[in-house]
């Protein structure tokens, strides 16, 4: 996945999530999908970052890989 392919991602992903916020109708299941999506977000832009870190150094950006999600949770913001 290329940088291109995790910004086309964050761009649908953040999409859904302001449909989502936007209706008027917040379930658990809507809850649940906005929380998955957050998790989702994270992951992508930790992946960018780290493929964008990469290239800065010399390394190569498709080395990066997706951290697991509790992993990039738990970053202090």
């Amino acid at each position: 996945m290329d940088e291109n392919d995790i910004l086309n991602r964050i761009h649908t992903l953040v999409d859904e999530e302001h449909k989502l916020r936007d209706s008027s109708e917040h379930t658990d299941e809507t809850r649940a999908r906005m929380s998955k999506l957050e998790a989702d977000l994270d992951q992508c832009w930790d992946l960018l970052r780290q493929r964008r870190a990469k290239r800065q150094y010399g390394e190569d950006p498709d080395e990066a890989e997706p951290r697991p999600e509790p992993q990039v949770e738990t970053y202090l913001q």
